[in-house]
């Protein structure tokens, strides 16, 4: 079985016969690689690591929304617009049909390796909450909700336009293996926003844009920091079908998840913060979490990216359990 039908299947909730998918979704933070290099990791990309570690390759490709001239926000947090005039004005750099042919020059690059089944695929999708904060700012975002309505309105109704132009421009080339909305909309107290507002603001985009995916039998899921625990039967009436990474310092329990919603698909959920405590932790999170592995709809992996703190010895005992637990839940 090649490493996209093995992830496609479990997906899917079809378990393979030798074993589930090992990723590392987000791959690394640049200071965690320069750690393992100075350690004696061999200088490598990305992607070269995730195949040094005996990682299953997953690669990421974006619908692009912003032209090289977009202006860059003064600081982290800080927004691009201020009003509805600002957005029109920024507008020109947004959306274009020269990104979108970015986009299709870099899946025919990849489009042999996808074919062959060597990798998998995961889409990125700016989201409703997403793209509007980025523009205009954490803090305004927020107050725009009731002081700019129409605003809000206007720029998703902009991006899911452009961004079933780009699912299906993508998918006159390859099908992804999965799609993720950006989102990051919950802390670790929950949701940022309420039911009502999810209804309104971001609910009609998810429903226009998920049928142009759905169509092409994409699995749909939303990558959102926090937890995601209570907006779950939200997601479900938006179509969405799996949430990640599914951070367990926030209290998530992809257990409790599962046994509540046994058809949801996850990603993610291993707690990366045992992974510098020696083996003994490292395998006691897999036992943890090793009846949702054996489950199906389940894509183990650390619940962000590993931090610094984890040696490249640490790393190499977590891939060593990590190999012996995903053969664990199909074999027992």
């Amino acid at each position: 079985m090649t490493t996209r039908e093995r992830f496609a299947n479990v997906m899917r909730f079809n378990m393979p016969g030798d074993r589930i998918p090992m990723i590392e979704w987000a791959a690394w933070w640049n200071v965690t690689l320069k750690r393992w290099f100075d350690e004696g990791l061999p200088a490598m990309d990305h992607i070269n690591a995730q195949k040094y570690f005996g990682l299953d390759v997953m690669k990421l490709i974006k619908i692009p929304l912003r032209g090289p001239d977009f202006p860059k926000p003064a600081h982290h947090g800080s927004g691009i617009i201020t009003d509805m005039k600002s957005y029109e004005k920024v507008k020109k750099d947004l959306f274009s049909d020269e990104l979108l042919d970015d986009m299709a020059r870099e899946a025919l690059e990849i489009k042999e390796e996808h074919d062959r089944g060597e990798i998998i695929v995961r889409l990125w999708l700016d989201g409703f909450f997403w793209f509007p904060r980025e523009m205009l700012g954490i803090e305004n975002h927020l107050f725009a909700f009731s002081d700019m309505p129409e605003l809000i309105h206007r720029i998703n109704e902009d991006l899911s336009d452009f961004l079933i132009k780009g699912i299906d421009r993508l998918c006159c080339i390859m099908t992804p293996d999965m799609a993720g909305f950006a989102e990051d909309m919950s802390f670790n107290h929950g949701p940022m926003l309420s039911k009502a507002l999810f209804d309104e603001f971001l609910l009609p985009y998810y429903k226009k844009v998920i049928p142009h995916l759905k169509k092409h039998d994409i699995p749909v899921l939303v990558d959102s920091d926090g937890d995601i625990t209570v907006m779950i039967p939200w997601l479900e009436q938006a179509g969405i079908q799996g949430v990640y990474p599914l951070e367990r310092q926030a209290g998530v329990d992809i257990c409790a998840i599962r046994e509540r919603y046994p058809s949801f698909i996850m990603m993610g959920g291993y707690d990366k913060m045992v992974m510098s405590k020696g083996e003994e932790a490292i395998r006691a999170e897999f036992e943890r979490i090793l009846p949702v592995m054996r489950s199906g709809g389940y894509i183990p992996s650390v619940d962000h990216q590993t931090p610094p703190g984890v040696s490249l010895e640490d790393y190499r005992i977590y891939i060593k359990v990590f190999k012996e637990y995903s053969q664990k839940a199909v074999l027992e």
